[in-house]
């Protein structure tokens, strides 16, 4: 069975998140990390009588879909502050396609902070169609919901309330909003846009 391991991201201080938020949100994304490898082993353990522990196998077939979501999302997240802010380049690849879609950055930029803005607890989300191109901002509502089929992530906001209510209440979301993309290094969504084309 594979085991996957929590990943160490390098990042430094940030305007805006403090350190406490930061390594108490750690923890939350290693505990995503533990319960995929514990559910997978649950799974082979039960798997041995399968027809019998049918039920549990797939309840906890299930909750994997959670928790290995919830590390993956996790990782998007804190890659984007790895190796410290870098600005957006309107001349970069992701720009260009930002720009020709959304008519310009700033347009594509108050989309994405309004869909960041929607009632309640997910993820807001810059993906790209690799069938279209197109780019797509959406909310995904749980780690395993709300998701589009086959889509590239390029950016994950975390919009749950554990990214932010060290820091701030969930009426001040909009400069949690603000702090995670004031600190955003946008060599990373770049990164992963030009893997992805």
């Amino acid at each position: 069975m594979k085991k996957y391991e929590e990943k160490k991201f390098t990042i430094g201080t940030l305007t805006g998140l403090s350190e406490r938020q930061i390594a108490e949100h750690l923890k939350l994304y290693a505990g995503y990390v533990k319960h995929v490898n514990l559910i997978a082993e649950n799974v082979e353990e039960l798997s041995s009588n399968s027809e019998k522990n049918a039920y549990l196998i797939s309840e906890l077939r299930r909750r994997f879909a959670f928790e290995f979501d919830g590390m993956r999302m996790h990782e998007f997240y804190f890659e984007s502050f790895e190796e410290g802010k870098r600005e957006h380049e309107s001349g970069s690849t992701l720009g260009a396609a930002i720009a020709e879609q959304f008519g310009s950055f700033d347009n594509w930029l108050t989309q994405f902070k309004t869909v960041a803005l929607s009632r309640g607890i997910g993820w807001t989300v810059l993906s790209r169609d690799p069938r279209s191109g197109s780019l797509i901002n959406h909310y995904a509502g749980d780690h395993e919901l709300g998701h589009l089929a086959g889509l590239d992530i390029i950016i994950a906001l975390d919009m749950w309330e554990h990214a932010y209510m060290i820091d701030y209440t969930p009426g001040e979301k909009k400069q949690y909003v603000e702090a995670f993309l004031s600190n955003l290094n946008w060599r990373v969504p770049e990164g992963r846009f030009n893997r992805e084309t």
